[in-house]
């Protein structure tokens, strides 16, 4: 089976059932499998190639949902984009993924059309064409054209995919440098899907609510394509407004949330809930490592669980999760999920103890084929089958994964581990701290030293000596941050992850 099949499976269970809701509109899964069918059938006559990859910049709503599947439909990949970047970013996903096409809307038309004209010397037949969903009745500009455009030059020739095909190029976030395109398959995704549900236990009566960016995988897989897959409907929210989201959890009886750490953090904190939300009995989180302070806080105010997941992007993305029908270890991010294998190895790639630290791999059949067009990087993390995360974990006797860090964020202090993490845990403990976030700054003598920085909860003014003395009673000497800098908010991705490298180019 691929993607745009199993939409097509759904559609003809549920013709008439509700499939995506955006504010007042509703699309049913017969109406989304056919603008899928008849899109994908536009971007032929655009001249879409089988294999070829397509670059897709839009908002969440039916719209993204239905090129998703149209361009597999067509027999093409997704690549989809960050609606925050900036043309220099699109630019590179076009000219590393190579793609001769971009769908967008006329809000980031501007932004696609300036990276396709940057990328034109890279490209193949010059610069990429760019396809307006919403713009004006016939109107075409150089190499773009309208969706009414589209409709006319159509081509229903059908270009079916093999599972074995490309149905992805998600690229990774890139806190640490230019994002790499993990090419995963239809098998990848769909046995994704099917493992989660397994865990998860969701069905046709379910309504999920999606706030998180569907160009990303958490959302894509867990909040869009695993739904769709079982008949039940996805609420779809632009973005993340805190007293509008509880309203729309409400009025729309949603039964499953997903969100990222720093979405809990401010949901726990709202003074009010204008909404009954008795209906919500699942929440889910992923994205970033969630402090346990955060997660009893939210539990306290709202009475609603959540169960924490794990996974990178080149995994599908979901590895673990704490199953919801069993034993829950808060702190921890779960089993493996059904078919995953997960072991935490030492330097030389051989298991070490229960209760140890080491790196996270995983073997399984959501594991990508590898980075596009990066064989050697490509090498570095897939070794003799198993994918290496470069995070850094802990396995319990009763195989329940537990996130320390990023390897690549652990400091050596005086010859001594670091982890920012656990640091980082301490200090959102303490209830005048919102957030923290812990980094490593290059010191003469112990070659690196942690520093801090703290987002302060409303109405609270801790200072920097205070909460510099209460990590010393919590924390060995060499832990405790040199220095404590307070900021409004921390920098993030789009997908709540701290971008660490722009804390360290804060003035010192």
């Amino acid at each position: 089976m691929t993607l745009p099949e199993l939409l097509h499976q759904s559609a003809a269970a549920h013709p008439a059932k509700a499939a995506i809701v955006a504010g007042a509109r509703a699309v049913t899964y017969g109406a989304l499998a056919a603008e899928a069918a008849s899109l994908a059938a536009v971007l032929r006559g655009c001249g879409l190639r089988p294999d070829e990859r397509v670059v897709m910049m839009l908002p969440n709503g039916p719209e993204f949902v239905a090129t998703y599947f149209a361009i597999q439909e067509a027999g093409g990949t997704v690549v989809p984009a960050n609606i925050l970047f900036k043309p220099d970013e699109v630019r590179h996903l076009l000219q590393d993924s190579g793609a001769s096409l971009a769908v967008t809307v006329r809000a980031f038309a501007p932004t696609v059309r300036a990276a396709a004209v940057a990328s034109a010397g890279r490209q193949p037949a010059g610069r990429a064409r760019v396809l307006i969903l919403d713009g004006e009745e016939g109107t075409v500009v150089g190499p773009d054209l309208t969706l009414a455009e589209g409709r006319r030059r159509a081509a229903f020739a059908p270009a079916p995919a093999a599972a074995a095909a490309v149905a992805a190029c998600l690229y990774t976030s890139g806190t640490t440098g230019r994002p790499k395109g993990a090419l995963l398959t239809h098998a990848n995704i769909l046995a994704n899907i099917a493992a989660f549900g397994q865990v998860i236990r969701c069905g046709p009566e379910d309504v999920f609510c999606c706030v998180l960016p569907l160009f990303h995988s958490f959302a894509a897989t867990v909040m869009m394509l695993f739904p769709l897959s079982i008949g039940a409907t996805v609420v779809v929210e632009p973005r993340f407004a805190p007293d509008s989201l509880l309203r729309t959890l409400g009025a729309r009886r949603c039964t499953v949330f997903a969100g990222v750490p720093a979405m809990y953090a401010l949901l726990a904190s709202l003074p009010e809930v204008p909404a009954d939300l008795s209906a919500l009995r699942l929440c889910v989180s992923g994205g970033a490592p969630l402090p346990v302070e955060v997660l009893r806080r939210f539990e306290a105010r709202y009475g609603i669980p959540i169960y924490e997941g794990y996974g990178p992007t080149e995994c599908s993305p979901a590895l673990t999760v704490n199953p919801p029908f069993g034993k829950r270890k808060v702190g921890s991010v779960g089993l493996p999920l059904p078919g995953v294998e997960i072991r935490v190895v030492d330097e030389r790639g051989a298991p070490v103890p229960v209760g140890e630290v080491g790196e996270v791999i995983a073997k399984g059949p959501n594991v990508m084929l590898g980075y596009l067009n990066r064989p050697e990087e490509t090498a570095a993390v897939l070794r003799d089958g198993w994918f290496h995360t470069g995070d850094l974990g802990c396995l319990d006797a009763e195989g329940y994964l537990t996130i320390v860090d990023r390897k690549k964020d652990m400091l050596i202090v005086g010859g001594l581990n670091v982890y920012p993490r656990e640091v980082e845990t301490v200090l959102e403990a303490h209830p005048a701290v919102a957030e923290a976030a812990v980094i490593g700054l290059p010191d003469p003598v112990k070659g690196e030293q942690p520093v801090a920085f703290v987002v302060r909860r409303p109405g609270e003014s801790p200072a920097a000596p205070d909460l510099l003395r209460y990590l010393r009673e919590r924390l060995a000497p060499f832990k405790v941050p040199k220095r404590i800098t307070f900021l409004d908010t921390l920098p993030r991705n789009a997908t709540g992850k701290v971008l660490k490298q722009a804390l360290k180019a804060q003035p010192r």
